[in-house]
């Protein structure tokens, strides 16, 4: 079988997908990947073949606070737009060489787009929570402000109905909030899944798996010591006064706090830097959560998932609304708590709430029936039976 996946550029949504790949082309399947150079090494990994295409999606912005109506509307507009630009490419490509299905994920319009248009099956992909005519997935992604009247917003309904109709295809096709799919793959377990029993069997929760990733380097801490791991991920990350407050809350301290703060902050910023502070822009992180005490996060999913994973309490930190939505849903599960990104953190609250997430007995608990509904969930084998189901 020929499998041919698509999916946006950004390592939140492709990442979940390569451990379903690599199992689909250990079962002898031919799989194609659609999408930027960039991830040449890790789709070659996978065992896939790349398809290359000049995919720069729309940059992912938010205010401190939370992200608004117009940094929202742009980044659609900006996706509309590049994906108009690779369609041509991509549909010629699929049409050349025909897969037997095509799976995009959710956000990945292209995908969807192409299998309507020249009639091939489709899987969707979801890296975060999924949305059906029973839960919108509008709940957890526009922000606290959203202005549907917002002329940026418009102008994006109004270039996305223009592309749908340039290509054929309904506009519902490329509105990505409802499934068009008859078989969907979501990356959590239906357990952590908001409102997951509204869901049927044309949805899998098949959870996170990380396989790929997985031995990235030797990082060890210092011996003796909790530790707290801190990211903000690789969208939204410049955050000088949030990591120089995370150093004044616990510089000194009886903890080693590991802070990955991207490639947007300068590390000067940051003042000096205490010797119980490992500041670098990026760390392994399947590395560290096994051995992080408490993970202080953006709560993408992904992210979230791999703490829960390992079992890692969560402090939730979020940066744009569907962050917000995983903090609040891994603190109503009882796995962690959130902060309140609308007003300055308090060093010293900030310190108190991570040493009681830390030996909370309770949200330890919780987090080893997550575990478990995650190992439950089948992960890849379970995706890779479904897709192989759907085309027999």
């Amino acid at each position: 079988m020929h499998i041919a996946f698509i999916t946006v550029p950004a390592p939140g949504h492709l990442y979940p997908t390569l451990p379903l790949v690599q199992e689909l082309t250990r079962r002898g399947h031919r799989v194609s990947y659609a999408t930027s150079a960039a991830f040449a090494d890790m789709v070659a990994a996978s065992g896939a073949e790349l398809f290359p295409i000049d995919w720069t999606p729309g940059r992912v912005s938010a205010s401190k606070g939370g992200q608004t109506t117009g940094e929202l509307s742009q980044m659609l507009l900006m996706s509309v737009r590049s994906t108009r630009r690779v369609l041509a490419g991509v549909s010629d490509w699929l049409e050349r060489d025909r897969p037997d299905v095509i799976v995009h994920d959710m956000m990945t319009v292209l995908g969807a787009m192409t299998a309507h248009r020249l009639g091939i099956p489709e899987v969707t992909t979801y890296p975060n929570f999924a949305g059906n005519d029973k839960f919108s997935l509008a709940e957890v992604l526009v922000p606290k402000d959203f202005d549907a009247a917002h002329p940026t917003f418009q102008e994006y309904l109004a270039e996305r109905e223009q592309l749908a109709a340039e290509y054929g295809v309904p506009v519902e096709v490329i509105a990505g909030m409802l499934p068009t799919a008859k078989l969907n793959l979501v990356f959590v377990p239906r357990e952590f899944q908001i409102r997951g029993e509204v869901f049927g069997d044309d949805f899998r929760f098949i959870g996170p798996s990380f396989g790929i990733r997985d031995a990235e380097d030797d990082w060890q801490p210092p011996a003796g010591k909790k530790v707290l791991y801190v990211a903000l991920g690789t969208v939204v990350n410049d955050r000088a006064d949030f990591f120089a407050m995370v150093i004044k809350a616990f510089g000194g301290s009886d903890w080693h706090v590991a802070m990955a703060v991207g490639h947007q902050v300068d590390v000067a910023e940051l003042g000096e830097i205490p010797a119980n502070v490992e500041v670098r822009p990026f760390f392994p992180q399947p590395t560290v959560l096994r051995h992080a005490d408490v993970f202080l996060s953006h709560t993408g999913m992904g992210s979230t998932m791999e703490a829960l994973m390992r079992q890692v309490p969560i402090v939730s930190y979020p940066q744009i609304p569907e962050q917000a939505a995983n903090g609040r849903r891994a603190q109503e599960l009882g796995l962690g708590r959130q902060l309140d990104i609308g007003v300055d953190v308090d060093p010293d609250e900030l310190r108190r709430m991570v040493e009681e997430v830390a030996a909370d007995p309770e949200i330890r608990a919780n987090l080893a029936v997550m575990a478990e509904h995650i190992r439950a969930a089948g992960g890849p084998a379970a995706g890779a039976d479904a897709i192989e189901e759907l085309v027999r």
